[in-house]
């Protein structure tokens, strides 16, 4: 076992991780499409 095995910086899962980083980028992107949509209805 290495020393990093032994002294873990974090204990969570790296599951629940891997969900909110989906999470925040879909969220992200969705949002930039919206308004990007608002624009161009707006703009017609």
């Amino acid at each position: 076992m290495n020393e990093f095995e032994k002294n873990v910086q974090s204990k969570n899962n790296d599951v629940v991780d891997s969900i909110k980083g989906f999470a925040f980028s879909f969220i992200f992107f969705t949002l930039i499409f919206a308004i990007g949509v608002i624009i161009s209805v707006v703009g017609r």
